[in-house]
């Protein structure tokens, strides 16, 4: 693959994936309950911000540094934000070291709960064991995250999360292995909660999947939130990003459309930018 996440780290994309991962095992933790947290497109954990590809972008610009200094945030960006710090150098002010979800993952997970973390690029998978540091909580996992969905599910663990977060270099056929592989997992772990990560640019490329998660979710709900930088009507830019979330935990959805409008509202200039948050099943 020729995706390096180094170019897009803490930009408008991961602030809405990792403030919505950071809710999703708060809430879950709510219950003593041991969990399973489960990565299927892990890659490396962490990111240097000054480092010559982020420097190449600075899409974090117009991502986590807005929100930095932002007054008054909603309670759940201001617990991202929280979380973010705390894996900066000590006495820096800003960010500079960007966690991506296994490490987020990995500092909120209790002694009970476990992660299971797959990256299919051996450099990528040993810069994410080094990041972790030997914690036992957590496995690593040199291969394919779809296959492994079959292979490894169910975990010892009956509760759990297992966020899909590919790179999209494959376009809409990235979204029949998703769809593949959640068929395989609904019917293997029905009790866990799936968040699938995906970018939006035409409309039309997203509706078939939310059509197949309508038909397919089984008895579970799906919940979908949104953020649009712009109208998704080019298919020449990314517009904007989505979680379709099934099986979420009780009232996410008002959690979720607590602090969204603010994010669009940090986040989004172009006066056609938007968000939303919708149940696309609900029995």
């Amino acid at each position: 693959m020729n995706y390096r996440h180094a170019f897009h780290a803490g930009n408008f994309a991961d602030v809405l994936k990792h403030a919505a991962l950071i809710g999703l095992l708060d809430a879950l933790q709510a219950k003593p309950a041991a969990l399973c947290y489960v990565d299927t497109h892990a890659a490396r954990g962490m990111y240097d911000l000054r480092g010559e590809q982020a420097s190449k972008t600075l899409e974090h610009a117009d991502g986590v540094q807005r929100l930095l200094d932002a007054p008054a945030l909603p309670m759940a960006l201001q617990r991202y934000v929280d979380v973010v710090r705390t894996f900066q150098p000590p006495g820096e002010s800003g960010v500079i070291c960007y966690p991506g979800s296994p490490l987020i993952a990995q500092r909120l997970l209790r002694e009970q709960d476990r992660a299971i973390l797959c990256e299919l690029q051996e450099e990528e998978a040993a810069a994410l064991r080094k990041a972790l540091a030997g914690d036992a909580r957590c496995a690593v996992h040199v291969r394919d995250g779809y296959a492994a969905m079959k292979a490894l599910l169910p975990p010892p663990q009956k509760r759990g999360l297992v966020l899909i977060d590919p790179p999209f270099e494959a376009q809409a056929g990235e979204f029949v292995q998703i769809q593949e592989a959640l068929a395989h997992a609904f019917t293997r772990w029905p009790n866990a909660t799936y968040a699938v990560w995906y970018p939006i640019k035409l409309r039309e490329t997203i509706l078939p999947f939310h059509r197949w998660l309508h038909r397919n979710a089984g008895k579970a709900d799906v919940l979908v939130a949104e953020l649009l930088l712009h109208p998704d009507n080019s298919g020449l830019r990314l517009n904007g990003c989505g979680l379709a979330i099934v099986n979420p935990p009780w009232q996410f959805d008002l959690a979720l459309g607590s602090w969204l409008p603010a994010l669009q509202g940090l986040l989004v200039e172009d006066r056609h930018g938007s968000s939303r948050v919708e149940w696309i099943k609900r029995d």
